[in-house]
């Protein structure tokens, strides 16, 4: 018999498996003896109160034996001398596109710019050591795409976009712990998402499907109003329907698409700093307890959002034991990230804290006067092209501006312009600045006056009210590092509701985060997956 049971039980009682199973049995009147095997099916962390409980939902064998797996492995066929596609990115949403079409008996063919992830692996140390980028292979280019130098957390809110169990599931297949199938917030860690990518690729070549790395597609080929295939800066034409997986921050694609006039639009996004913490101190606010942990719990995370002068300000990417790392794509650009390995152990806990931008806020931030040798309401982009306030491309000349402004205030190197919290709060420059684990390097800046009004002036109201919400997190042990501008795309690429195509580009499909219609990636794999159906039911 297999009974569904919800039990809290406390973190040494969670860690150990005799003696969650004690008290299983205690709990339900079950005889120990009985008890044959447990599955959990969801744990989550509860720490509203000072006494910290573990909430699980699980599925208890009882005189019966438990299965021996908990999925069953898809298999994949041969599809060398099938119909093609194009795949356009091998970040989640190609990745998964790529395994999708093979599952239809489509062979996909994939148009990687950067590096396969284990030379990847050497070209982002290479950022710390030299202080450059390459523009094709970094912690955004690359297989695996920005999430597989960038921790690999698989919490997704997207659960009406399609299967997110399929999507963990197959992460599993190909290597990741099973650990994911039943956490509140799944993660893979840095340390090891990397394996997991190579698989999947091996997987795909095995199957007949092709790859090509550092290879740039610079133009799409069009028969009138339809997408037959792509060019590549090497010369080759790829023939068949295109699936655009590129990611957010593929800018020339974007350039390429308003270039060719296929219609793309503003999107809003959201900016701001990478704010790190001693994690000791986020455990000691999140668990109430000045000990910290403990022996038991995890690396505490956090979660805070406010409202101020009618935008959100919000913390993302949460990463507990982690570090803050380079993710500029080009020269002339600051932009930090954060990541977590496996385990996260490390001394610092990081997150994103940035401010909501809507496409109707752009003459406002002009308005600012932070580009005052153009005209009012004008965006000067990195190629030095002025864009109106109301141009798809405006989100994106703001994001050039802001990284262009943090490489400027950190030296024009990639080192970090920061600031301690309390002081960006206040309005004053920090006279030293804490141990980070930003390896490029910090020098103290006063974020506070250089980067828009718009967005500092609603963190300073936002950390007010999260210190306000959470004692001791308003600190200046805590480091702002500038600047965290890649959370989504600046431009969304439209597409047919049901057919998932551009709605006057036939045989274009446009994919995931890059397009607009994903943020991370487990909702980017899960679109790849739809824009492969959608793909093969029109093939």
């Amino acid at each position: 018999m297999i009974k569904n049971i919800k039990i809290r039980v406390r973190p040494e009682v969670w860690a150990d498996p005799q003696k969650l199973e004690a008290e299983i049995a205690q709990q339900n009147a079950i005889q120990p003896k009985a008890l044959r095997g447990i599955r959990t099916l969801h744990s989550s962390i509860d720490a509203r109160q000072r006494q910290v409980m573990i909430q699980l939902d699980l599925d208890v064998y009882i005189n019966e034996e438990p299965p021996q797996t908990l999925f069953e492995p898809k298999q994949y066929r041969e599809v060398d001398g099938s119909k093609q596609a194009v795949v356009v990115g091998l970040g989640p949403g190609g990745l998964f596109a790529a395994l999708k079409l093979i599952e239809c008996g489509i062979k996909p063919v994939v148009i990687e710019r950067g590096r396969n992830v284990t030379d990847r692996r050497r070209d982002v140390a290479q950022i710390s050591r030299t202080q450059q980028v390459d523009p094709e292979s970094n912690f955004c280019f690359g297989e695996g795409g920005a999430g597989a130098f960038s921790d690999g957390k698989l919490f997704t809110r997207s659960k009406k976009r399609g299967n997110v169990t399929g999507v963990l599931e197959r992460l599993c297949q190909f290597g990741a712990d099973t650990g994911i199938l039943d956490a509140a917030h799944p993660h893979i860690g840095t340390d090891k998402l990397p394996a997991v990518i190579a698989n999947i690729r091996n997987e795909i070549l095995r199957c007949g499907g092709e790859i090509h790395f550092e290879t740039v597609v610079d133009r799409l080929l069009l028969q009138g109003q339809r997408v037959v295939g792509v060019g590549t800066n090497r010369g080759q034409e790829f023939m068949g329907p295109v699936i655009l997986a590129t990611g957010h921050s593929a800018r020339d694609v974007y350039r390429m698409l308003y270039r060719e006039h296929i219609p793309i639009e503003q999107k809003g996004l959201a900016m701001g700093v990478r704010l790190e913490h001693p994690q000791q101190l986020i455990d000691q606010i999140q668990y109430h307890n000045k000990e910290g942990r403990g022996a038991w719990l995890p690396a505490a995370a956090y979660s805070f959002v406010a409202q101020s002068a009618g935008r959100g300000v919000y913390s993302f990417c949460m990463c507990p034991g982690g570090v803050v790392v380079p993710s500029a794509t080009g020269p002339q650009q600051v932009v930090v990230n954060g990541m977590s390995a496996s385990a996260r152990a490390g001394r610092w806990a990081n997150a994103a804290m940035v401010v909501e931008i809507r496409p109707e806020d752009m003459p406002v931030l002009l308005g600012e006067g932070i580009f005052p040798e153009l005209p009012t309401c004008t965006f000067l982009d990195s190629m030095g092209e002025a864009l109106k306030s109301d141009s798809p491309l405006a989100g994106m000349a703001l994001q050039e501006h802001i990284e262009r402004n943090a490489w400027l205030n950190g030296g024009q190197k990639q080192v970090a312009p920061a600031q301690r919290m309390i002081d960006f709060v206040r309005g004053r420059l920090s006279a030293d600045l804490p141990a980070v684990s930003y390896t490029p390097g910090v020098l103290a800046s006063p974020l506070h006056f250089w980067m828009p009004h718009f967005i500092s002036s609603r963190l300073r109201a936002g950390f007010e009210v999260f210190g306000r919400s959470a004692h001791g997190f308003l600190t200046n042990e805590a480091v702002l590092m500038a600047a965290e501008t890649r959370t989504s795309s600046p431009v969304r690429i439209p597409r047919d509701r049901d057919l998932f195509c551009h709605p006057s580009i036939a045989g274009l499909y446009p994919c995931g985060e890059g397009a607009g219609f994903a943020g991370g990636i487990v909702s980017a794999a899960m679109d790849g997956e739809r824009c492969a159906e959608a793909l093969a039911a029109q093939l």
